[in-house]
């Protein structure tokens, strides 16, 4: 039932109203009534009517001042004035103020009730325009984080200009400007990361993840976007007196999601150095990502400048007097082989070798460490089912030199060693991830007339995560889940409507939409035009 509010002096014609009309029949409930705006507009705030009625001309305040107020305060009230006054300058301020309906006096029932019902029914369609439009929000969300994760990694990677960074956030509704800057990256993994999906509920990782991005979502501060399959980023924004307090939130909320998991997941924040200006991102991020490929050396969950330079000895690698043995164990690169990029090996290299060749360059010890880091990464493409005979042929040899072996080729050796892992590692999942997107798309292609289908359901069945499934899709196709499922919709419907006289009903149900008001609704969404218009001529697409 919609709620109607009377405002009318005469208390005859007021109370004739009141009673005479049957507003359940029409639906709605007259919630109050009263004999001028002063005394209505209180009551009004409290009942929140969706219909006011209201006389022109009253004591106190009128009815032209009390709609002004109502539409400021309530503008989704409908307005009906009543007057017995035919004149223009009246109606003239009513359309001003956006008065609905404008009706003379004597109003008689027939009058009354037609209205009422032509102001019902556009309630009524608004209302549903509103549903529609806030699903279709909704569904295709998964598309606008997409497009936001483009839109900062180009802002990271200074690809964009002050202005242009401007103009694309506003374009996508992303408020940008602040007083200061700074970034952090952080990763949360667990055991259905990469790996099959059963038991994906029951992964605390998953969970943590989900937990943050709730978070982070909640606060205008901190915009997240994420920056690989793995790992996210958080730009900080705000006043530069605050920008210490909201790194400090953000990595104590990171800290207590993860710690009481503390051995079932393997989560790292990585710290970068505020900046006051837009452009000065690209090299916060710059120093952010050689900051967080330490997380492969270093035991410590959150990573800042500071503490990474204070392990490997940053410049002054004469710091490191001991043999740190930690970096020794197998455990660093075969952790890096895991998680860590083409993009991170040239950083990782640098520090891995640095320390260690420093505090112990004998040949004998440069030979072991060539070795070390050559069978782990050998055992480690084995335990991809990777059969490594020609991958261990290829590598160059351990050095039989009887001289010394330099810094720079003990690096090269390594790098060597690790970017052709990488590269078997990457070419065998990038092979199963699109043999998994080309099972997803099949199963999609058979499966989109579903009204149901989900991004769950098909990372079920390819038997994958979600959180990965959506990831590896975007990448892959170069468009989110939702995307490539509505475009399918839209094509076979076109199709549909360009072959026969099929209704606009029939069609929705037969491309996966129940509600046909709702499939016109995305069909004019997303093609620019209505069902019945695209069938009559007027085609875009």
């Amino acid at each position: 039932m919609l709620k109607v509010f009377l405002v009318e002096d005469e208390t005859i014609i007021r109370e004739g109203l009141r009673d005479i009309i049957p507003w359940q029949q029409y639906g709605y409930i007259l919630v109050g009534d009263a004999g001028d705006g002063e005394q209505a507009l209180p009551m009004i705030r409290e009942t929140r009517p969706d219909v006011l009625i209201t006389d022109i001309k009253m004591p106190f305040m009128d009815g032209l001042a009390l709609s002004s107020l109502v539409n400021k305060e309530l503008p989704g009230t409908k307005i009906i004035i009543i007057s017995g006054y035919d004149d223009f300058e009246y109606a003239r301020q009513a359309i001003r103020i956006g008065v609905e309906q404008y009706l003379l006096k004597p109003i008689t029932k027939a009058t009354l009730t037609a209205t009422l019902s032509e102001v019902r029914e556009k309630i009524e369609n608004e209302r549903q325009a509103e549903d529609y439009l806030e699903k279709f929000r909704s569904e295709v969300q998964e598309y606008e984080q997409f497009s936001r994760r483009r839109f900062f990694e180009q802002v990271v990677t200074g690809q964009l200009s002050v202005g242009e960074i401007y103009e694309k956030a506003g374009t996508l509704g992303i408020a940008i400007e602040a007083q200061c800057y700074n970034l952090i990256l952080y990763s949360v993994q667990g055991r259905s990361d990469l790996s099959g999906f059963s038991g994906e509920n029951a992964d605390p990782a998953v969970q943590i993840r989900d937990a943050l991005t709730r978070f982070f979502s909640g606060a205008p501060e901190y915009l997240m976007f994420r920056w690989n399959l793995m790992t996210y980023a958080v730009l900080l924004k705000g006043e530069r007196e605050k920008m210490d307090t909201l790194l400090q939130h953000c990595i104590d909320t990171i800290r207590a999601q993860a710690q009481p998991y503390e051995g079932q997941v393997e989560w790292y924040v990585a710290v970068g150095e505020k900046t006051e200006r837009l452009s000065g991102l690209a090299e916060c991020f710059e120093m952010l990502s050689h900051t967080y490929s330490c997380r492969h050396l270093m035991r410590e969950h959150v990573l800042t400048r500071q503490n990474t330079e204070e392990f490997t000895g940053g410049e002054d690698e004469s710091r490191l007097k001991n043999l740190d043995m930690a970096k020794i164990d197998p455990a660093v690169v075969r952790g890096f082989l895991q998680n860590g990029t083409k993009e991170e090996l040239a950083d990782f290299v640098q520090e891995y070798v640095g320390g260690l060749y420093e505090a112990a360059a004998s040949k004998m010890f440069c030979q072991y460490l060539m070795l070390n880091v050559r069978f782990t990464a050998i055992a480690y493409l084995e335990s991809l089912g990777l059969k490594q005979e020609a991958f261990a042929e290829e590598l160059p040899a351990v050095s039989p030199s009887g001289m010394q072996i330099k810094r720079e080729e003990l690096g090269t050796y390594i790098r060597t060693v690790l970017d052709r892992a990488l590269e078997l590692r990457d070419r065998r999942s990038s092979s199963q991830g699109k043999d998994m997107i080309r099972q997803a798309v099949e199963y999609i292609n058979g499966h989109y007339t579903d009204e149901n289908l989900s991004l769950k359901e098909v990372a079920g069945y390819t038997n994958v995560s979600a959180n990965y499934f959506s990831a590896v899709f975007s990448q892959e196709m170069q468009q989110t889940f939702v995307e490539y499922l509505t475009k399918k919709r839209m094509e076979r419907a076109k199709e549909l409507l360009r072959q026969g006289d099929k209704r606009s009903a029939e069609i929705a149900a037969e491309v996966g939409y129940k509600d046909p008001h709702y499939f016109s609704f995305v069909f004019r969404k997303t093609q620019g035009c209505t069902p019945r218009d695209y069938r009559m001529g007027g085609r875009r697409g």
